[in-house]
């Protein structure tokens, strides 16, 4: 028999796992990203890839791991000893309860590894003379074909091609497509720029991609890049990342533009300024016809008041000029009036290209992705809420709680260790029984370990 002698009044004490997790989500949310300096120590790679080392000065270290998604970015695996710089995320490893850094970024400490690589390679090419203006080629004002190389698939391509239409859509435009980050980009725009003088079509060659990180760029900052990009007999625009970002191919190039939407400004004429060019032209050349023939009948009209006789000839001469006048006013009124219906035709080709009605069709496209995309997440939380739903009932079945709720019980003696044989306990033993709802304290008044 079992007697409630008190009831248990002592605070509820936490489990280690409900400890170590507040105080990883205290951690998390109290630092959001740190950088971090000092000697690397115990540095480690198992076959997961994964890096675990430690950071450590003079008084204090702290636990560090690098996944592997992040560490192949880095080109020069560190080593035991090494004094970095570390970005990353401060956070609690539950299981151990070990207070660590997860590392995003690793760099050599001072002057990052990449950067300093780069000012070597730029103070190399700049003694072999490949940044000297006198070597550059000139763009062409007019090219009668552009060759393009970047990435097929990236945004480059796309605002180049956009600026091209809007500028000068008759240019044809050739696209040498290669990788423009990782390992294999550098070989890939070599090739490219080596297809590009073997084709001899463009005779002018963009060569780039969008913005990115100093990582991401890198493959224009190689030595083997920039050989190629100078001793290329095609004239060259470098077109790499934003306006800030700054490559070795810039400084080899014949010409830098800041984006690749303003290197396709750079190399095409605009179209608008050509038509207004053609119609100025033709103006000022219907002017200087109607002021020759103005000035050759004058002439006309005297040599035929100097003339007395035979005044019958020059009376048909004159009527014939009259009359050969008349026809070139004519033909020169028919040839405007082509030129007028040329112009207006395309004014009309210029208005379909409009990028209002782009903008329109592209805001379309974007509500119809947006419907899509709303549709998708109302099924997947559909889904997730009938596997939660599932796994609740799955859980609450295999619970010790509901065990607890058939009427069993969970008897402890004085330290807190389960009973689990009445041979284990004595009489005047205090015992405790955990009930589905609440505990008892009892005393043992008999013990039958037999079960008779």
């Amino acid at each position: 028999m079992v007697n409630n002698v008190f009831q248990d009044t002592r605070p509820r004490a936490l489990s280690v796992s409900e400890l170590n997790h507040q105080a990883r989500h205290l951690l998390e949310s109290s630092f959001m990203q740190v950088w971090v300096e000092g000697e690397l120590s115990g540095f480690s790679r198992p076959s997961s890839g994964h890096w675990y080392f430690s950071l450590k000065d003079r008084k204090c270290q702290i636990r560090c791991a690098m996944f592997r998604g992040l560490n192949q970015r880095i080109r020069d695996i560190p080593k035991e000893g090494d004094q970095v710089r570390i970005r990353g995320k401060v956070t609690l490893y539950e299981n151990r309860g070990d207070f660590q850094i997860i590392v995003e970024h690793i760099e050599p400490a001072g002057l990052g590894a990449l950067q300093q690589a780069f000012e070597e390679l730029k103070r190399k090419l700049q003694t072999d003379g490949l940044f000297e203006a006198g070597r550059k080629k000139p763009i062409p004002t007019l090219p009668a074909h552009i060759g393009v190389i970047t990435s097929p698939t990236g945004a480059a391509i796309h605002d180049i091609l956009t600026v091209l239409a809007r500028r000068c859509r008759a240019i044809p435009v050739t696209l040498y497509p290669t990788t423009v980050q990782g390992k294999p980009a550098t070989a890939e725009i070599v090739r490219a720029i080596e297809l590009a003088q073997a084709h001899g079509v463009a005779d002018v060659l963009i060569i780039g991609r969008g913005g990115g990180s100093l990582e991401d760029l890198w493959c224009f900052n190689e030595e083997t890049v920039a050989r190629a990009i100078a001793t290329c007999t095609i004239p060259t625009v470098s077109a790499v990342g934003h306006e800030t970002d700054v490559t070795i191919a810039d400084f080899v190039a014949d010409l830098r533009a800041p984006t690749p939407s303003a290197a396709a400004e750079k190399v095409s004429p605009d179209q608008r300024d050509m038509l207004r060019q053609i119609n100025d032209r033709e103006f000022r050349l219907a002017n200087a016809a109607r002021r020759a023939l103005q000035r050759l009948n004058t002439k006309l009209e005297h040599l035929a008041a100097r003339l007395r006789d035979p005044r019958r000839e020059l009376l048909e001469k004159a009527q014939r000029l009259d009359d050969l006048e008349l026809r070139l006013g004519k033909a020169m009124e028919q040839r405007l009036d082509r030129s007028q219906v040329r112009r207006t035709h395309l004014a009309q080709r210029l208005a379909m290209q409009s990028p209002g009605k782009q903008l329109a069709n592209s805001r379309e496209a974007l509500e119809r992705s947006a419907s899509q995309l709303d549709k998708a997440l109302q099924r997947i939380l559909a889904r997730l809420q009938d596997r939660l739903e599932h796994t609740a009932a799955t859980l609450n079945v295999v619970s010790p709680l509901a065990t607890l709720g058939r009427g069993y019980a969970i008897v402890r003696d004085e330290h807190g260790n389960i009973i689990r044989n009445a041979g284990n306990v004595a009489v005047g033993d205090r015992i405790s029984a955990r009930l589905a709802i609440g505990t008892v304290t009892a005393e043992v008044k008999s013990a039958n370990p037999d079960n008779r």
